[in-house]
């Protein structure tokens, strides 16, 4: 996992104020705390708070407690503890030593009640709660004295010592605070500091029967672990002024300051510990740590990695306004973390078996498949096995296709990736009108996408094994709620905004790869989403969870089917701004949105660019994340539509587009700035495609075209760069390269054979990318294997 303290954190304004302090003297140690109530789970608000206190704290070297304020026995529970210590350290924190309750600083804070007694500054009261809230007064009426606000020191100290004593029942006498009953801020208005609670409390037992309001305890615990930035969330501005009091007014060292940012609300669900508490009892969800719940518990079950947390974390910033955060921004940071450590492979979610009448029945082959397909060096690659019975996704299947239909449909032929073209000859039908199964015919010449006369199919789907795929469970998370703000109206349940279909239940097949690999592993699966094992699966019973989906697909549907609320929701837009308005110019500043934000934004601003992304999935059949990508800027889709015009193979065109000329793109620029034009593109491809040239060589060969060396026809014959697959060329390569590393040919011979990628590796670069990497890796197992 890696170390949150490798990633810079973005500056903000409580960042400035430290700075400040610093340079004054008035700091010289940072110290921060994160401060639980363990009456619940975390949830992802609970995370922001834990990267902002802990990130401080790895900013200026110094050190961030983990502390329990555990004034409340009734509600309060050792399995909360727990799971709050686990959920900080899964983020990547440790508290090291600096792990506090408030529990074990009782006597210490009573000796403050005792002190501010003393002093005349507080008093106990024989009020009913009732009576106190009505002689509290309004914001606009001073309150009322208390009629026990004059008692004499002595009476207070004996009943004060009475209450310790358990003399009393439950809500006889509190303590309060004696401050101003006409103070505007109404918290002021002699607070109520000790409660009568005949509870056990799960640290000291029944030691106490009388326990400190949060305030009071809180500023008192802060200064007894001397620490320098109380950061609180904006509820608690107003309890800045008593916290300034309690510490000014009892026997502390320390003098700590409050600091308080906007707390984290994100759509599409709950924050209010009290309204998840009550989804668990209702047993809406299946607990705590339901996938579907915002609980860091929830998300860790659900697959989300804790790096994704911390960077989405860094991405809304810290600001002083609340907002609501737009889930997408979750989602966009759970994706951007997944995408390039996620692991490719097939499952089938919604299958339909394709039979293929002229493959030969007994026989299994075991075709080479990338983790990376877009990677360099050939490593990271598995076997799938292929055969006569196959599954694919119902959903690839039309009986009535549109034109530009790449998919398969009666008569069409597509690619099955890394596999063979097939043709679909016939569709079979149930009674009820369900498909059950299609009849098709494979083209033997035709394995790993080309055929001997060129031919080339527009679309590629994925696949399983029928006899050797494994089942599995498939459990597609979704929103829990349909409206982005779900508490947004104090008329309404909240639970009436519940999503039906938060979650849906699949079952079907998956690669049988997967069924060896570590639990912790995170797939892609391909054109589904990312996908991880739920702490529920065996190797017997698989089950996956959706992390989330390769595209948002939620925004259409939410826009057409969400319910008006009373209360008008505020744009997700103003969390960003607000986020980054307060960060320095320094640059660690947050990031801004990731670039698929802003490609969403741009199809909602263009209805044509969002028939683009729509045709390119659908019809065309492109993966998700290339149709999104293409589909987000009027000039690249224009730029992927002219290459098309001069290879209309959208399967091989898409991808390249995708992977090597999007990126050479520069920062703030359009594909329009980059000096190679879309038939020059069409050319490479179609020369890839035809085995002409490597993959590899059509990036240098790109390179050159780019700088101005001549077309890729021109390129590839002025430097001899066509491919090379003729085993008289490539042997004295390999000879040399095993000569060269006699000790990790031994150890492939040991039965590492995880080495045969570093082998094709150097093969590759002995021979300028140019090597046919498929006739290298058959040489490669012979030669190796021969020993």
């Amino acid at each position: 996992m890696t170390n949150p303290s490798d990633t810079p954190t973005p500056s903000n304004f409580i960042h400035d104020i430290i700075d400040a302090d610093l340079e004054a003297g008035r700091v010289v140690n940072v110290v921060t705390r994160f401060p639980p109530e363990p009456n619940g789970y975390l949830h992802i608000g609970h995370a922001k708070s834990i990267v902002l206190n802990f990130g401080i704290a790895q900013k200026y070297g110094g050190q961030c407690h983990l502390r329990f304020d555990d004034t409340n026995p009734l509600t309060e529970d050792e399995e909360y503890v727990a799971s709050i210590q686990n959920d900080v350290r899964w983020l990547g924190y440790d508290w090291g030593e600096h792990l506090y309750f408030a529990s074990n600083y009782f006597e210490k804070m009573y000796a403050c009640a005792l002190h501010l007694v003393k002093e005349g500054k507080a008093y106990v009261d024989s009020q009913s709660q009732e009576e106190i809230r009505q002689m509290r007064g309004t914001l606009t009426e001073p309150g009322k004295p208390s009629p026990y606000r004059e008692r004499s020191v002595e009476e207070n100290l004996e009943l004060l010592e009475k209450m310790r004593a358990g003399e009393f029942g439950d809500g006889e006498h509190v303590l309060r605070a004696k401050i101003d009953m006409s103070n505007p801020n109404m918290l002021m208005r002699d607070p109520l500091i000790y409660r009568i609670r005949h509870a056990t409390h799960h640290n000291t037992g029944d030691d106490w029967c009388i326990y400190p309001m949060y305030d009071f305890a809180h500023a008192l615990e802060d200064a007894f672990e001397g620490v320098t930035h109380s950061i609180c969330t904006l509820e608690f501005e107003n309890n800045r002024e008593l916290y300034d009091w309690v510490i000014a007014n009892c026997p502390v060292k320390s003098e700590p300051h409050q600091y308080e940012f906007a707390r984290l609300n994100l759509g599409y669900t709950v924050m209010s510990k009290r309204k998840l508490l009550q989804l668990v009892r209702d047993e809406v969800v299946q607990g705590w740590d339901d996938p579907r719940m915002p609980t860091i518990a929830g998300m860790r079950r659900r697959g989300v990695p804790p790096e994704a947390l911390r960077a989405f974390c860094q991405l809304i910033g810290v600001a002083k306004a609340n907002s609501t955060v737009d889930i997408q921004l979750l989602e966009y940071a759970i994706r951007d973390e997944l995408n390039m450590k996620a692991p490719r492979v097939m499952a089938v979610i919604d299958p339909v078996k394709v039979v293929i009448t002229n493959y030969p029945e007994d026989q299994v082959e075991w075709l080479d498949a990338d983790y990376f397909p877009h990677d360099v060096p050939l490593e990271g690659t598995r076997k799938v096995p292929f055969s006569r019975e196959l599954y694919i996704e119902r959903d690839d299947y039309l009986e009535d296709a549109p034109k530009k239909w790449y998919r398969l449909a009666p008569g069409a032929e597509v690619r099955l990736r890394y596999g063979y073209y097939i043709t679909c000859d016939e569709a079979i039908y149930g009674e009820d009108g369900e498909l059950k199964e299609l009849r098709c015919t494979y083209d033997p010449e035709s394995r790993g996408g080309s055929t001997p006369d060129g031919r080339k199919v527009r679309g590629t789907i994925h696949w399983v094994s029928a006899a050797e795929a494994k089942p599995a469970t498939f459990n597609l998370y979704d929103r829990l709620f349909t409206v982005e703000r779900p508490d947004g109206d104090s008329e309404i349940d909240f639970q009436e905004y519940l999503n039906p279909e938060s979650l849906v239940v699949a079952q079907g097949f998956v690669e049988p790869s997967v069924a060896d690999d570590a639990d912790d592993v995170r797939y892609q699966f391909e054109r589904q989403g990312y996908f991880w094992r739920d702490s529920s699966s065996s190797n017997e019973a698989l089950v996956f969870n959706r992390v989330v989906g390769l595209r948002d697909s939620w925004s259409k549907q939410q826009k057409k089917d969400e319910p008006k609320q009373a209360t008008p929701k505020p744009k997700a837009e103003k969390s960003t701004k607000d986020a980054g308005a307060k960060a320095s110019s320094s640059d660690d500043r947050p990031n801004k949105r990731p670039a698929s934000y802003e490609r969403d934004q741009a199809r909602a601003a263009n209805p044509e660019l969002a028939a683009r992304q729509m045709r390119y999935a659908q019809e065309m059949g492109l993966s998700e994340d290339d149709a999104d990508l293409l589909s987000g800027d009027m000039d690249v889709a224009t730029f992927f539509e002219a290459a098309l015009s001069a290879y209309d193979t959208p399967a091989s065109v898409a991808p390249w587009i995708v992977n090597e000329v999007l990126p050479l793109v520069p920062e703030e620029k359009t594909v329009a700035a980059l000096d190679v034009s879309a038939d020059d593109v069409a050319t490479l491809v179609k020369m890839v495609d035809a085995d002409r040239i490597t993959t590899a060589v059509s990036r240098e060969v790109l390179q050159a075209v780019l700088e101005g060396a001549g077309d890729p026809e021109k390129v590839v014959a002025e430097r001899g760069l066509e491919k090379v697959s003729d085993a008289a060329s490539l042997e004295p390569v390999i000879d040399e390269v095993m000569a060269n590393n006699p000790d990790n040919v031994a150890r492939y011979r040991e039965g590492k054979t995880t080495l045969l990628g570093f082998f094709i590796g150097q093969v590759m670069r002995a021979t300028g990318g140019a090597a046919d990497a498929v006739k290298v890796r058959e040489m490669l197992e012979r030669k190796l294997g021969e020993g």
